[in-house]
């Protein structure tokens, strides 16, 4: 059995992984709303398509898509499938934000520090990025 297996459409799965394979089937799910593979109104593929097709127990999946329905980034509809919520991709964006402030930008400035860069040629760097 593979330790990671890819789909066509992106999603990427790592049975060795410490996070949870709901969370990353979550995750994956996350990726795709943000990068538009799956737009507001659209259905996502079933608890059968990606339990079958990446060998993942159909009850982590529905894990997984559960927390985004509590998120309000999916919702189930009746007899029709699971769908991107009207307002996921700005909720998804938003997560995104907030985990690049609270994880990324310290981690980024503690290497900064270590390397001797000062504030000023931070700055530099960071405008010079921009342009």
């Amino acid at each position: 059995m593979f330790d990671f297996i890819e789909s066509k459409r992106g999603m990427k799965f790592d049975f060795q992984s410490d996070i949870p394979l709901f969370q990353q089937v979550a995750n994956q799910l996350e990726e795709e709303i943000f990068h538009e593979v799956y737009k507001e109104g659209d259905q996502v593929p079933s608890t059968t398509e990606i339990s079958t097709g990446y060998q993942i127990n159909p009850a982590t999946v529905l894990k997984g898509m559960n927390l985004l329905v509590s998120e309000q980034i999916l919702e189930k509809r009746r007899g029709l499938g699971t769908f991107v919520a009207e307002g996921a991709r700005k909720i998804v964006l938003s997560k995104k934000q907030n985990e690049f402030a609270n994880q990324m930008v310290p981690n980024f400035l503690k290497e900064a520090q270590a390397l001797g860069i000062t504030k000023d040629e931070l700055v530099k760097i960071i405008e010079g990025g921009f342009q």
